[in-house]
């Protein structure tokens, strides 16, 4: 292949890479900060190729080995490359059923082994730290408040939490609709105490925010920003760090802990395996079952401290 011939393949290769974005957004309809994950890691790969001269849509097995070899040099963490991985077998795949290509090295290469950890959890203690730290006379402390207890008490993901409407919080029905990854609809009940904090931030905090809004009509958003805008998923997980450290929570604590200990003391509850799976919004149950491990441990660390003998 001539040099030419190689950056007009190069250049297709690139063409498809950005149609298969634009397919994720528009069509898969994945957040747009998974998108934008997806678009890191391609464009690193992107840049590889053309760095090592490689014909990506026809790359070896070999290759694609020295490109993971490559990440693992650079100090990348075992998750990380998985990441790298499964985004590029994304786009691979994508690429065969649009029969832009017709070989799949991406398929068979194997992931980088993980290290099996435990998610982190928060005490209740620590989330009650966390609302105290909220100044409630103020319309962006009645706001945080909510915030918090509406994430303990659904498990929701930030970015789900970022995309509620005030519509989506039903009062009467004591529940809230969330809209997951791949906008797929779910409904958890939610109980009584963070229904009366949404309460008061949309009756008494809501409205005081959105008259801070410069142009256009009220958003429909449930948590509003100090200037009237819908909260970033960013912008509630700025908010929730800064709560952590006002608390006196360990550093590192970050939003998704609370989903983590939502499932776990479901879990230590007495709830099912395949209710916590509808209520988190995980496609497999595997997902899930990290949490059964979670609360065996948690039962362990009880006994080593209660019973005479634990230790």
């Amino acid at each position: 292949m001539s040099v030419e011939e190689r950056e007009r393949a190069q250049q297709a290769f690139e063409n498809d890479a950005h149609e298969y974005l634009s397919y994720l957004a528009g069509v898969r309809n994945f957040s747009e900060n998974t998108v934008r994950a997806y678009a890191i890691d391609i464009e690193a790969y992107l840049a590889w190729v053309r760095r090592e001269g490689v014909v990506a849509a026809s790359i070896s097995h070999r290759s694609l080995r020295r490109y993971l070899a490559e990440l693992t040099r650079a100090g990348y963490s075992t998750r990380t490359v998985n990441r790298h991985l499964s985004a590029i077998r994304g786009l691979y795949k994508w690429l065969i059923s649009q029969g832009r290509i017709t070989g799949d090295a991406a398929a068979a290469l194997a992931s980088p082994k993980i290290a099996k950890t435990l998610p982190r959890t928060m005490s209740d203690a620590d989330v009650g730290a966390l609302m105290e730290s909220c100044d409630t006379s103020r319309p962006e402390g009645l706001r945080d408040w909510a915030f918090i207890e509406l994430l303990y008490a659904t498990g929701a993901r930030i970015s789900e939490i970022s995309r509620l409407n005030v519509s989506d919080v039903d009062m009467v029905q004591a529940q809230v609709r969330l809209f997951g990854k791949g906008s797929k609809e779910r409904v958890v009940p939610v109980y009584e105490r963070a229904l009366t904090a949404v309460r008061r931030y949309i009756e008494d905090a809501r409205p005081a925010l959105c008259a801070r809004r410069k142009r256009g009509d009220a958003t429909g958003a449930l948590f509003i920003s100090v200037r009237g805008n819908r909260m970033s998923a960013d912008a509630l997980r700025t908010c929730f760090e800064r709560h952590a450290r006002q608390a006196g929570i360990e550093a590192g604590v970050t939003p998704h802990a609370m989903r983590h200990t939502y499932a776990t003391e479901l879990l230590s509850g007495g709830a099912d395996l395949r209710s916590v799976q509808e209520l988190l919004g995980h496609e497999s149950l595997a997902t899930t079952q990290i949490y059964t491990h979670l609360s065996v441990e948690r039962l362990k660390e009880a006994t080593r401290q209660a019973h005479p003998r634990g230790e």
